[in-house]
């Protein structure tokens, strides 16, 4: 008996081959599906408020009528990670279902240099983002000079669908610094 022909040898790489990019195409499909299972997964749950969509204010105010019968207790949170000061102007507020209200949050570059920054909120309990509706907010990315502040209105309207069983809301968001977006504050470029 002599030992396999090469081309048996062959035959197995070549078949280890289409194997390989078998998995590795099956991968790079995965990888690529995970963003948008990761958006429905977040909008049947409620976790990940960026999938959330941010109704029109036309759409809130057009048949709001405000619930003077129920109060309900917002608490506004500020969290920052990096160099920042990030605080709302009112710590809480007391709200009719229906009622449109606007808070303002301050935000401060507490570096020496440009900076970029966004905000991304959420709230709790969790049932109550979809009765949480903002009209006006803050979290697109936000450009800043060295040591500037500026002040964010949010303007919201709590849905009168909200369970009865709720009585306080929390708005608690969050800003970071985000990383290779400082050179283009104001629009201008890069300095040198």
């Amino acid at each position: 008996m002599s030992s396999p022909a090469p081309k048996s040898g062959l035959q197995f790489n070549k078949q280890m081959l289409v194997r390989l990019m078998v998995i590795v195409i099956a991968m790079f499909g995965f990888g690529y599906a995970l963003v948008p299972i990761y958006k429905a997964i977040c909008e049947i749950t409620g976790i990940n408020v960026l999938a959330r969509k941010d109704m029109k204010k036309e759409d809130v105010l057009k048949n709001t009528q405000v619930d003077t019968s129920r109060s309900i207790k917002v608490v506004f949170d500020a969290n920052e990670r990096g160099e920042w000061r990030f605080k709302p102007e009112v710590n809480t507020k007391n709200v009719h279902p229906g009622e449109l209200v606007t808070v303002v949050y301050e935000i401060e570059n507490a570096t020496s240099h440009q900076a970029a920054g966004q905000a991304i909120p959420s709230y709790l309990p969790m049932k109550a983002a979809a009765h949480f509706n903002k009209l006006q907010c803050f979290f697109e990315q936000q450009k800043f000079k060295p040591g500037e502040t500026r002040k964010f209105p949010v303007a919201f309207v709590v849905d009168n669908e909200l369970p009865k069983d709720v009585h306080t809301i929390t708005l608690s968001y969050t800003f970071f610094g985000v990383a290779g977006a400082t050179a283009q504050v104001d629009g201008g470029s890069k300095s040198n």
